[in-house]
């Protein structure tokens, strides 16, 4: 089954709530012909707008291919949460990459974060960028870690914007008693996603980039240019960076063996009362759970409760999304019960066996970034601008990135969807028990 088709028309946005409150640019055109450029980027998600921005105004001559449209994956569908720190908390990188190189991780992830932020203000100001992550425990046991990590990340980092939250704090800001307590990180803070996307591709061609949607990749030879091909076009670069993430599927063999995708769920309800929203989310935070199946969720710009949950492992999304995203939902707010579900929609993450990015240089010219494990908004952003500098020949901060292990999942791309659907189906018992 083809990922890039399994559940989406090709150049077709799915019926979200994002693509229903977002203006994308003018659908731009499939590549053809014969075309020379300095980077050629598969992927216009974050990792690919972000990678051409920044390398087009460093004076490189760019081309961005699309299978579908610009924001088209996970990029413009995901939970808009955009938060510090890598996917792996801070004490489990020290005992994974030592003290100093956990060091220069947190503060990698810092600059995604106001790389985030500054690009919302430059490019996108409709993303509507709004402060603070509430990160909540749904186990009692839970909280003192919680409560700990915060006072590490003050004392040792010297990060004072996360701070501990106590259970009837906890239970008063998110509206709900499903919580014990956790940390309050205004550091943090989420957006439109699509809006971003789209704000990111308009200042790429600003820049010069040219931009190709509809356009599938069917072979790279590598070579000095690499060539790449389409149906209809051929490309010669120096360089060519794979920024695909979930929707990888089988193109790219050494990534696909340490990238696997997996679908995440998102519904919107129909707009709230001004005072049943704000009765939900007090303070206006965007909220993440403990749960190892995640639950994350926010309030729209119109009062809707955009609530995410639920996982599946095949190519095919679920037929009743509605019902798999609900369930969680009204566990957490049974209040919400007979309110209707205008939107429901699926994406494809790409996610690692240690739960980091993965980034690599596949061969000289040939680099690839993805990976991001459901923490991407701001990484993958950041991500993109640490490619083109790795392009422009200041491969440092890149390098500091791919020298993270990487390891391959047991059994390569061939054996991993049986293993991680036996491994997902323990870890979400154990969050029901």
């Amino acid at each position: 089954m083809d990922i890039l088709t399994a559940n989406d028309r090709v150049g077709e946005f799915p019926p979200s709530w994002y693509a229903a409150t977002a203006t994308s640019p003018a659908p731009y055109p499939a590549a053809e012909g014969e075309m020379q450029a300095d980077l050629c980027i598969i992927g216009a998600g974050f990792t690919g707008l972000s990678a051409a921005l920044h390398a087009a105004r460093a004076g490189l001559k760019v081309v961005l291919l699309e299978a579908h449209r610009v924001g088209f994956g996970a990029s413009g569908r995901n939970g808009g949460q955009v938060g510090t720190g890598q996917r792996v908390e801070q004490d489990a990188l020290e005992d994974m990459v030592g003290k100093d190189r956990a060091r220069q991780l947190w503060d990698l992830s810092l600059e995604s974060v106001k790389l985030v932020r500054d690009l919302v203000a430059e490019c996108a100001p409709e993303a509507d960028w709004r402060d603070g992550i509430l990160h909540t425990d749904h186990r009692a046991r839970f909280v003192p870690h919680s409560h700990d990590y915060a006072r590490k990340l003050r004392d040792e980092y010297g990060y004072e914007l996360i701070r501990p939250v106590g259970r009837e704090e906890c239970r008063h800001l998110c509206g709900s008693p499903a919580y014990h307590g956790g940390t309050l990180d205004m550091g943090g803070g989420h957006i439109h996603p699509l809006r971003f996307a789209f704000g990111l591709a308009r200042a790429c061609e600003a820049a010069g980039v040219m931009i190709c949607e509809t356009s599938r990749v069917n072979g790279v030879a590598e070579g000095d240019p690499v060539t790449i091909t389409t149906d209809k076009a051929t490309i010669r670069a120096g360089h060519v960076l794979w920024a695909c993430n979930g929707y990888l599927g089988h193109a790219q063999g050494q990534v696909a063996a340490r990238v696997m995708p997996i679908n995440n769920f998102i519904v919107a309800t129909e707009p709230l009362d001004e005072h049943d929203a704000r009765n939900l989310i007090r303070e206006g935070h965007a909220v993440a759970d403990s749960k190892f199946v995640i639950n994350y969720f926010r309030l729209s710009e119109d009062n809707r409760m955009l609530f995410g949950g639920g996982e599946s492992y095949g190519y095919r999304f679920p037929k009743d999304i509605v019902a798999l995203v609900s369930k969680p939902m009204l566990e957490i707010y049974p209040q919400l019960r007979g309110v209707e579900i205008d939107y429901a929609w699926g994406g494809t993450l790409g996610i690692t066996l240690n739960r980091m990015p993965h980034f690599a240089r596949l061969s000289g010219n040939i680099l690839t970034a993805s990976g991001y494990s459901g923490h991407g908004v701001a990484m993958a952003t950041l991500g993109g601008k640490l490619a083109a500098e790795a392009v422009a020949g200041q491969a440092g901060r890149f390098d500091v990135m791919a020298e993270v292990p990487s390891p391959r999942f047991p059994g390569g791309a061939t054996l991993r969807w049986p293993l991680l659907v036996l491994a997902m189906v323990w870890f979400g018992l154990r969050d029901r028990l």
